[in-house]
């Protein structure tokens, strides 16, 4: 993948950099915060090389990959620092759809921290249940430290990311968020701190996350309002200094407690959710999650489990029944892998199933699973299944991280060693089910007859190869193979039954994907976008379904030899490495005279 070409394509497809006021990725997924998330072009934007496909609810979701923190990188240097100034907003935004996309944009970037040093304790606990490295030693005691940081400073964490998305001063608003972690107020506060004989409550900062959002949410008001107010020849430390001094006593008498009980309340509804409903919560969340990924809808449970994290060092839902659902994947890709003769399928299903069995599962979704009802029927009954034998268990996660093979030891507990053996046995199960359901289910869609995928002539005229098109775009190749023909008339009809894909504003070309999968490009005439449009009449829409023999597009013949123009029709199959072409005869003799290509699926 060209990392630079494909961040320039998505970038141009999203409404340019202007357009985008907030860029950060996942593990597998360019996620972007818009302006104005209409004037995303879906259609070209999954066609750009390396995206495995689009996402547009909150935010607008790429997915790339394994590789999208090059292409991260990539756009990041081509956007720069976001735009001081937001475009005029056309409609009111929607509120609910902005809490969203805040708390996506605060959470997700603290993954990578928090699941590196929670796998490092994980995997400590692991050495130290099998002796060979015991609690005890100072080489352990140091090794915990590093992997009890991330957690331990969540605060000043979540303070940058907050103060990112809210685009104001972040090393203030670190510093105020700080004071809060500072071993000297912690002990001021276990001792009974008063702030002009107004008491303050002994709170546990370090590891908690909403006190800290509260603190920076506060901190960008009272920033815009001092530096609104504040002499410019002062301004550079006045406005700090004062918002330092507003911020934090109200965050320690009033937004810091609040944020904390409101962490707690969080994860001790979902944990008395999940006291009610036990196993079958977890079994319903591991079967719903394909959706939930898919849509991206799975991020606002983050929230949550840091909470969880933070406050009880553990979380018994969310991840134990994500571990389900991506083995699950696993095992359904798998099968597919092995039971396909499709080529192509058979390498897709085998990368993806890997990708999954180590806890990516995004590769699966998009490549094998919403595309086939069946190996999503599997995935649904392994993860239903092996979610429901892993919420039986009560099986806890130690860990903030996409659960897998890789991070099978997030699952290590300190009290329970039958833990991480319960947590293999639901994977086990997950991946058993997903996979022989897969084995029974699949059978490959392949054409049986030898003429089952047929196209009819598009416009009436005489047939030429596409060699002899008088353009080297055409005639070498290069978008595909193909046919050309010289109109007599000018209309083009569709070919057989499909969607329209795209309709170029010139109205000389349009794009068309077949019921069958075939992917056309018709092409009128050669350097007509000249005429801009003049002589072309469109007479369908993107997304529009035509039957075969229907009117895409009526064009004059006469404007275009007026001009001087070649108006050689152009026909292209650009999918063609999953067909073999054979052109149909010009010979009125012919059986079915208006069958000009035949296609076979290549298997």
């Amino acid at each position: 993948m060209n990392h630079l070409q494909t961040a320039l394509d998505i970038i141009a497809q999203v409404g340019g950099a202007e357009n985008i006021e907030h860029l950060e990725h996942c593990s597998t997924r360019l996620r972007l915060s818009l302006y104005d998330n209409s004037k995303v072009n879906e259609t070209e934007l999954a066609k750009i090389d390396g995206v495995l496909g689009v996402r547009v609810n909150v935010q607008c979701q790429v997915i790339i990959g394994h590789e999208v923190v090059q292409v991260y990188e990539a756009a990041r240097s081509l956007v720069g620092s976001p735009q001081a100034n937001a475009p005029t907003q056309t409609a009111k935004p929607n509120r609910g759809v902005q809490i969203v996309d805040f708390v996506i944009s605060v959470f997700q970037p603290l993954v990578p921290a928090i699941a590196g040093g929670g796998v490092l304790k994980s995997l400590l606990l692991l050495l130290d249940v099998l002796g060979w490295l015991s609690r005890d030693s100072s080489t352990y005691k140091v090794l915990d430290n590093i992997g009890s940081a991330p957690l331990y400073f969540l605060p000043i964490l979540v303070a940058i990311t907050t103060a990112t998305k809210l685009k104001v001063n972040v090393l203030v608003a670190v510093s105020a968020v700080a004071v809060m972690v500072l071993p000297a107020m912690t002990k001021q506060l276990a001792d009974g701190a008063e702030f002009m004989s107004f008491d303050l409550r002994n709170v546990a900062y370090a590891s908690q996350v909403f006190p800290a959002i509260l603190c920076v949410l506060f901190y960008a008001q009272t920033e815009k309002l001092f530096n609104r107010y504040s002499p410019g020849a002062l301004r550079i430390f006045l406005s700090p200094m004062l918002s330092l001094l507003v911020t934090v006593p109200v965050t320690l008498l009033i937004l810091g407690p609040l944020g904390y009980e409101l962490g707690a309340g969080l994860a001790t509804v979902i944990l008395w959710l999940y006291s009610k409903l036990g196993f079958v919560a977890t079994g319903l969340l591991a079967a719903a999650l394909p959706f939930m990924v898919a849509a991206g809808m799975h991020k606002p449970m983050l929230p949550y489990a840091v909470a969880s994290m933070s406050q009880f060092g553990r979380e018994m839902l969310y991840l134990p029944a994500s571990l389900a659902h991506n083995i699950a994947e696993s095992g359904a890709c798998l099968a597919i892998a092995l039971k396909s003769k499709d080529k192509v399928l058979k390498s897709t299903a085998f990368s993806a199933g890997i990708s999954a069995l180590f806890g990516i599962t995004e590769p699966a979704l998009y490549g094998v699973t919403l595309l086939n009802k069946k190996a999503l029927y599997s995935v649904i009954a392994g993860s239903l299944v092996g979610g429901a034998f892993i919420g039986w268990m009560a099986i806890e996660a130690f860990a903030l991280v996409g659960p897998g093979l890789a991070s099978i030891s997030m699952f290590v507990s300190p009290d329970n060693p039958m833990n991480i053996v319960w947590a293999f046995a639901g994977a086990g199960l997950s991946f058993v089910i997903a996979f022989l359901s897969a084995l029974l289910l699949w059978r490959d869609n392949v054409a049986e007859q030898s003429s089952a995928l047929t196209l009819i002539r598009p416009v009436e005229g005489q047939i030429i190869p596409l060699e002899n098109v008088n353009d080297d775009v055409f005639s070498r190749k290069i978008m595909g193979d193909g046919i050309a023909i010289i109109p007599s008339q000018g209309v083009l009809r569709a070919p057989a039954h499909g969607t329209v894909v795209n309709v170029f504003e010139s109205g000389h070309a349009l794009s068309l994907l077949t019921d069958a999968g075939v992917e056309l490009i018709f092409h009128i005439g050669i350097d007509t976008i000249r005429l801009q449009g003049e002589g072309f009449h469109p007479r369908v829409k993107e997304g529009q379904q035509v039957k075969e023999g229907d009117v895409l597009i009526e064009f004059s013949l006469d404007t275009i030899t007026a001009a001087g123009l070649d108006p050689v029709v152009v026909m292209v199959v650009t999918n063609g490495e999953r067909f073999s072409l054979t052109p149909g005869s010009n010979n009125n003799k012919d059986t079915h005279p208006h069958i000009i290509m035949t296609l076979k699926e290549s298997v």
